[in-house]
């Protein structure tokens, strides 16, 4: 049996801005570095067989304070990126309303409708997110392995687990930063154990 224990960044200085990252980058802040340890002392006592990050900095560094001292080397897999946003990269939230009003109801409020000429749909994500799944279950079919990833990449992963449609993408709950989430594979069944916790920032 395989658990997953699937951490989204730590909050960065673009998510205290409202502005889309996307691909790309922002360094944690405090808040961000504190909690990515508060999180590594919680799971001080886990054992994990692999670390894996997406490449982004903001995984890395936190990937890297959630570690602490173990001697486990922390792979990349770009499976594990963000959504790629195009234009929208790097504008604030306001600017994008304004800029791209339709494109910007539509990613809220129809995700399964949204497209981005420059970037991915959300099933885009969910695609690259499914083929990860699959090569770690073979390659890794037994014991605890630590994912650090970006938000949408784990709102795909709760469809995939839910086996839910794209329009579900925005349901509860909502992914903070280095919130926890535990998902147990076994026989080719993908069960939330939990979601999105923040029980070490308490």
């Amino acid at each position: 049996m395989l658990h997953l224990y699937i951490i989204r960044h730590g909050e960065t200085e673009w998510n205290t801005e409202k502005r889309m990252q996307g691909r790309l980058d922002s360094d944690l802040t405090e808040k961000g570095r504190n909690d990515a340890q508060l999180l590594g002392e919680r799971l001080k006592d886990t054992v994990f067989e692999r670390i894996i990050s997406s490449p982004s900095q903001r995984t890395l560094d936190t990937a890297k304070h959630i570690c602490g001292k173990r001697d486990i080397p922390i792979e990349t897999d770009e499976r594990l990126m963000e959504i790629a946003l195009g234009a929208w990269q790097g504008k604030t939230e306001d600017e994008i309303k304004e800029l791209f009003p339709s494109q910007y109801d539509l990613y809220w409020n129809q995700p399964h409708m949204y497209e981005n000429a420059e970037g991915e749909r959300f099933i885009d994500v969910m695609d690259r997110v499914a083929s990860f799944l699959e090569e770690l279950i073979d390659t890794t079919p037994l014991g605890n392995v630590l994912v650090v990833t970006h938000g949408v990449v784990l709102k795909t992963l709760y469809l995939l687990c839910r086996n839910a449609s794209i329009d579900q993408l925005w349901d509860p709950p909502f992914i903070h930063g280095t919130s926890l989430t535990i998902v147990k594979l076994h026989n080719g069944e993908k069960e939330l154990v939990l979601e999105g916790c923040m029980a070490h920032c308490c």
